[in-house]
């Protein structure tokens, strides 16, 4: 989950420079790969972008496959600075070596069209695939990225219904109205190269948010609706 939320461009403060102390700390820089990528996914998760790709690529060096997924990330994390065929690469090298959240990028990344032609059915499947691991967390972001798909209507046909089912099977798995909320939140906002802003369709997510019972959702519906 935590992934998919970098993508809608939520940037967490942090005193990392200053403190950077975590549980991986020490195995990562004893050479332990699966540590080295644990602790660049909570740099990524905490806005420290440089540190986590510095420790991604320690992580990636000796075949981590989902630090290779974390890598393609950081590099689309900036819209002004996307590089969407390298990105492409290294996800495509983490789907390859069975990364479920490579799964998850690479989908991202081929309906965007910043990365060339999009490719639908391809991401689609990628994102069912992911979708199916209720354990993990790329699940949540599969499923709230199909859920996305739908309530798009580009290259596939908008059918509001069918997000719906996806937004409340991903919320399930995290928190009441969660990607609703962020469906809400991408519809605002915008997505370069995927989702156009379109202020009414992100009330109409936030609303049903706030009616799924998430209070962020009802208070940036209420915002919006007053002109905020």
């Amino acid at each position: 989950m935590k992934h998919f939320c970098i993508l809608l461009l939520l940037c967490v403060c942090s005193a990392w420079a200053e403190t950077p102390d975590t549980p991986y700390l020490q195995h990562a820089q004893e050479g332990d790969s699966r540590a080295q990528f644990y602790l660049a996914d909570t740099l990524f998760s905490a806005g420290e972008y440089q540190q986590a790709e510095s420790w991604a690529e320690k992580s990636a060096a000796q075949g981590d496959a989902d630090a290779m997924a974390l890598l393609a990330q950081l590099k689309i994390q900036d819209p002004d600075a996307a590089d969407y065929q390298q990105a492409k690469s290294l996800a495509e090298k983490a789907v390859e070596r069975g990364s479920k959240i490579g799964n998850v990028t690479l989908a991202r990344i081929l309906v965007n069209t910043q990365a060339g032609t999009p490719d639908y059915p391809k991401a689609m499947q990628l994102l069912e695939s992911a979708s199916q691991d209720i354990e993990s967390d790329s699940a949540v972001d599969a499923q709230m990225f199909i859920g996305l798909l739908y309530a798009n209507g580009v290259g596939i046909t908008q059918d509001d219904e069918k997000a719906t089912f996806w937004f409340k099977r991903s919320s399930t798995l995290s928190r009441s109205g969660y990607a609703e909320y962020w469906a809400g939140m991408l519809f605002l906002n915008g997505d370069k190269g995927f989702i156009t802003a379109n202020k009414q369709r992100a009330l109409q997510w936030l609303n049903l948010s706030c009616t799924e019972g998430n209070d962020t959702g009802c208070e940036m519906f209420e915002q919006i609706s007053n002109g905020g």
